[in-house]
């Protein structure tokens, strides 16, 4: 009888040659000992490999599937959000063109109340998306494209929310609701996991650079700073030059974009793919949407990092702070047994006999205090 398990190879691997003990003879046919110690031998290297080997398979099935997911749930996201809005603003920019055009008509002849009425649904157009200006055929162009379905979908799982394009219909603000409430997780799974990545990437390095006979604190310092200055090079500085050139600012107000943006505050002054008169290519939002989202895992990391810095310190201080009051506290004590009498101190906290010449004087003083005493009597 043979005990037997399966490896990720598929091979039958006798309950023996797992233990590393030799097979038993089998009666007949059975194979010469020197073969057999072959086969121990070769299945007993096997089971080391096979182990590292599927857990190693199994973590990039589920970085695959996790990937795949999210930006499967992103693009249906996209999607719904497209096909609920885009009539609706069509609408309003219809109305937003008809009440341009009766301006222009009769704003001469218009009263105050028809004037404030105009600046109060020229306000409510801009506030949903809508800016008339320029000719009719940029009334064409709409918010609810796939490109901007898909970064207002990664805005929304990523808590952004710059305020600048929103749901107007009942349909569009349940399901944003819907999807938030399940996206939101999936996103922070989705960050988890890649911020393992990228902590993966610096614990390599860091073994590579102890491989080469480097201390560990020089490790640490520099992959900590490999670390701040690819992520600030890659999403912030890069970045900002592309959104200089692309929407036209300057590249302080780029490096002030980025980083409202990864760090999820999002005014809202800062928008890209806003920009008046500027023609921006196929599916820019959505890059900057996949940008974004691999952003918010390093700048998590970043703010993590820097939590345990905060926290590391303010655990020192506080040591620190315990020290000196247990010093200053022990000092006062002393200085005030000295101002005390000798009958007032414990006979416990008096220095033993021999102890050097402080016990000596304590003695001399008790001895003189005991003499004044029997003179008296």
């Amino acid at each position: 009888m043979y005990l037997a398990a399966r490896c990720p190879c598929q091979h039958r691997i006798p309950a023996e040659a797992r233990a590393g003990r030799a097979l038993p003879a089998r009666g007949g046919g059975g194979l010469p000992r020197s073969a057999r110690d072959l086969l121990i031998a070769t299945f007993h290297s096997l089971i080391p490999l096979c182990v590292p080997l599927k857990a190693m398979c199994r973590g990039k099935l589920q970085t695959g599937l996790l990937v795949a997911g999210y930006f499967v749930y992103l693009l249906v996201g996209a999607a719904v959000f497209q096909a609920l809005e885009r009539t609706a603003e069509k609408q309003e920019k219809m109305a937003a063109a008809q009440m341009k055009e009766a301006f222009l008509q009769s704003f001469r002849q218009l009263t105050v109340v028809e004037m404030e009425q105009f600046m109060k649904n020229l306000t409510e157009a801009i506030q949903n998306g809508v800016y008339p200006v320029g000719n009719e055929s940029r009334f064409e162009e709409s918010n609810w494209d796939f490109s901007n379905s898909f970064f207002f979908a990664g805005t929304v799982v990523s808590t952004i929310g710059y305020g600048t394009l929103h749901p107007r219909t009942v349909g569009g603000q349940i399901f944003c609701v819907f999807f938030a409430l399940f996206g939101i997780p999936l996103n922070i799974v989705f960050l988890h996991r890649v911020g393992k990545m990228l902590s993966l990437l610096c614990k390599k390095l860091g073994k590579f650079l102890y491989e080469k006979g480097m201390r560990k604190k020089k490790i640490k310092f520099l992959t900590l700073l490999f670390f701040l200055a690819t992520g600030i090079l890659v999403f912030l500085c890069l970045p900002s030059v592309f959104f200089q050139i692309t929407e036209g600012w300057s590249y302080s107000e780029g490096i002030y974009f980025a980083f409202i943006t990864l760090s999820t505050i999002g005014f809202g002054d800062y928008v890209v793919g806003k920009q008046s008169g500027r023609n921006y290519f196929s599916y820019y939002r959505v890059l900057v949407a996949i940008w974004i989202l691999f952003g918010l895992a390093w700048i998590a990391l970043l703010f993590n990092l820097l939590t345990t810095v905060l926290e590391d310190t303010e655990k020192i201080i506080v040591k620190d702070l315990q020290q000196i009051g247990k010093v200053s506290k022990d000092n006062g004590a002393s200085q005030q047994r000295r101002c005390w009498p000798v009958q007032f101190i414990p006979e416990e906290e008096l220095p033993p006999p021999g102890a050097g010449g402080d016990a000596q004087k304590m003695e001399s003083l008790t001895a003189d205090s005991e003499h004044t005493k029997n003179e008296k009597k």
